[in-house]
């Protein structure tokens, strides 16, 4: 029988870990995954239990050299060397230093989307959820931004090849999803989108509206630049009317999305002033898209998000329950309605936080200051809406 959902899931996530107090913490997936299944949306039934992807696999994007620098580096004592090396392969900043098993976890999170790919395409589920993915910065011949190996660019790669499809790519992060961007920037059938805090601001520095793809995939690339301080409204309008815009012009066979949720006001490494209203409407627009125009076909990996106990566990959570129809998920989708966490989530991780734990799936935002130059914001996110989408 063909699942409607699968949950991926492997020991790799608990072990992609760069040291206890890097923000891009192992910790944000226990957090989601338990809230799940205290709701109730999470059973055994739904997961897969995947493994790690062969070089054969990680070769479809990163180099043979680039694999041995992470597979060498990943031992308990790097040969002089190859430590020698590691600022070479973007693997000796602090953003992104080696540690060990870096390779056999990176491995493993490659493994987890290679597989959700395969059981969407091959017709086993209809949608396929891999928390633990989204990598999104990692490049061909070096690590960036807390990424090793790129699992998202890797797992369309894989469809390309195997299945021979056209592949949306949709990236929600804050930051620019510039490594699946380049990985397939002269490629007409891969379609990458982002939208995110404007470049001029924030890593990595690029995603701007004119970057619209090279050669044959000119035409393939969109990006949504955001302003800082964006909030709620503008950003859904500026990511609904582009993307709608974007899928029924370029009409994928599948849509692999990047849900990293730190747009969200309360995360650390942004100057974005959204709520989780986002993370509730962008998944359901996703949805509604797939099913629109890919058959239903839908891959969603994580990302980024570093206020790991107040933001990651419900968006990401978020997820999973519009890609099951949980009741849950349809009644955050009416009008005005809020509904409360499971009381014994909160009871188990509310001593554990530092700041005091949301009692509900979406932010009460009637005391958040005031954003300063409210307008002026939206009307240049419009306009570079407007921009990012006018040759379609």
């Amino acid at each position: 029988m063909t699942a409607n959902a699968v949950f991926i899931q492997h020991t790799g996530a608990a072990r992609y870990k760069f040291n206890e107090n890097h923000p891009f913490h192992p910790q944000r997936l226990t957090l989601a995954s338990d809230l799940l299944e205290a709701a109730g949306a999470l059973e055994a039934g739904h997961k897969i239990q995947s493994s790690a992807a062969e070089d054969e696999l990680l070769q479809l994007v990163h180099r043979s050299d680039y694999i041995e620098a992470v597979r060498q580096l990943s031992k308990d004592t790097p040969g002089d060397e190859w430590v020698f090396q590691a600022e070479r392969y973007g693997l000796r900043s602090e953003d992104t230093p080696y540690f060990p098993g870096m390779h056999d976890a990176a491995a493993e999170i490659v493994g987890g989307s290679v597989l959700a790919a395969d059981l969407v395409m091959t017709g086993q589920a209809l949608h396929a959820y891999h928390m633990a993915g989204g990598l999104h910065h990692a490049f061909p011949d070096h690590g960036s931004g807390f990424c090793v190996y790129n699992d998202a660019a890797i797992a369309i790669a894989r469809i390309r090849r195997l299945y021979g499809a056209r592949v949306l790519y949709i990236d929600t992060d804050v930051h620019h999803g510039d490594g699946v961007q380049w990985a397939f920037y002269n490629d007409p059938d891969v379609c990458t989108y982002s939208i995110h805090e404007t470049g001029k601001y924030l890593f990595p520095g690029t995603g701007f509206a004119h970057e619209r793809g090279a050669e044959e995939g000119y035409g393939a690339s969109f990006n949504v630049p955001v302003e800082p301080y964006t909030e709620d409204d503008s950003w859904l309008e500026s990511f609904t009317d582009s993307i709608e815009k974007v899928a029924a012009s370029f009409k994928p066979d599948i849509i692999v999305s990047q849900h990293g949720c730190d747009a969200h006001a309360f995360d650390p490494l942004s100057h974005m002033h959204c709520s989780m209203r986002i993370y509730q409407k962008m998944p359901a627009i996703i949805h509604r898209l797939a099913h629109r125009f890919a058959s239903g076909r839908w891959i969603a990996v994580g990302g980024g998000g570093y206020d790991i106990w107040r933001v990651v566990p419900r968006a990401w959570a978020l997820v999973w329950l519009e890609m099951t129809d949980h009741p849950i998920a349809s009644l955050l989708a009416a009008s005005g309605t809020n509904e409360r966490l499971p009381e014994s989530w909160l009871r188990r991780y509310r001593l554990e936080c530092p700041d005091e734990l949301p009692t509900h799936w979406l932010d009460d935002t009637s005391d958040w200051p005031p954003i300063p130059r409210r307008s002026e914001i939206e009307a240049r996110n419009r306009q570079t809406t407007a921009i990012a989408v006018q040759d379609i």
